[in-house]
C-alpha cells in the first residue's frame, strides 16, 4: 500500500502541473456535445433519443486522448524503467496509473457529465443513472487503455495505434452504458446493465495492472 499511494500522489502532483493535458479531455467532451446539435437537428425530441449514445460516446473518446501520455514522461526520463528493475511488486504502481488516469479524466467527465445532458434534453430522471453508468464505467476504460498505453509506450507515434487496440475493448462498456441511460429514460430497469459494468471493472481491477505490469516489461525490454 505505501507503493500504491506514493505512486499515486506522485502521479497526482504531476498530472496537475501540466494543466492543459487536464483541460484537454473536457474541452473536447464539451465541444463535441456542443456541435452535435448543430450537425444534426435542434429538436428536442430528436436530441433526447440520442442523447444516451452520444453522452457515452463522446466521454468514450474523451477517455481516449489522453492515454498516450499515462506512461510517456516516466519512459522518457527513464523513470519507469527504474519503477520495474526495483523489488517492489508492479501491480500498486499499475492500479495507481490507471488510478490518475481517471481521476484527472473519468471522473472530471462524469462530474461534468449532468450540465451537458441537460442541454441534450436528456430526462431528468435519467442524469442520475448517466452519472452512476460513467462512474462506474470510466475505471474500466481506463483500466483497458492502460493496457494499450503500456503497450506503445516505446513507440513515437503510438496514439493511433492506442486507438486500434482499445476501441474494440470499449465496446462492450459503450453498450451497457449507454443501454442502461436509454432503459432509464423509458423508466425501464437499469440494475442489470449497471451489475454488468460493475462485474466488468471488477474484472479489469483484478486482472488489468498484470497486463500493464507485463506489457510495460515488454516495451522497456524491447
Amino acid at each position: 500500500m505505501k507503493v500504491f499511494w506514493a505512486e499515486l500522489s506522485r502521479d497526482l502532483l504531476l498530472a496537475y502541473r501540466r494543466k492543459g493535458d487536464l483541460l484537454n479531455p473536457l474541452l473536447f467532451f464539451v465541444m463535441v456535445l456542443a456541435l452535435f446539435p448543430l450537425g444534426v437537428s435542434p429538436a428536442p425530441d430528436f436530441l433526447s433519443q440520442l442523447a444516451p449514445g452520444v453522452l457515452w460516446v463522446a466521454a468514450l473518446l474523451a477517455a481516449l486522448l489522453s492515454l498516450d501520455n499515462l506512461f510517456k514522461s516516466d519512459f522518457e526520463d527513464g523513470t519507469l524503467e527504474q519503477l520495474l528493475l526495483s523489488s517492489e511488486s508492479t501491480y500498486p504502481i499499475a492500479l495507481a496509473k490507471a488510478l490518475v488516469h481517471w481521476l484527472t479524466t473519468g471522473l472530471p467527465l462524469a462530474l461534468l457529465a449532468p450540465l451537458l445532458a441537460v442541454m441534450l434534453f436528456l430526462p431528468s430522471h435519467a442524469i442520475p443513472t448517466l452519472v452512476v453508468s460513467l462512474l462506474i464505467g470510466t475505471p474500466t476504460l481506463s483500466l483497458i487503455g492502460a493496457i494499450a498505453s503500456a503497450l506503445t509506450v516505446g513507440l513515437k507515434k503510438g496514439g493511433v495505434l492506442i486507438s486500434l487496440l482499445v476501441i474494440p475493448l470499449y465496446i462492450p462498456v459503450l453498450i451497457f452504458g449507454a443501454s442502461a441511460v436509454q432503459n432509464a429514460t423509458q423508466h425501464l430497469p437499469v440494475q442489470a446493465y449497471l451489475a454488468i459494468l460493475g462485474s466488468m471493472l471488477a474484472l479489469s481491477i483484478v486482472l488489468a495492472p498484470f497486463a500493464i505490469a507485463a506489457s510495460l516489461r515488454v516495451s522497456v525490454s524491447s
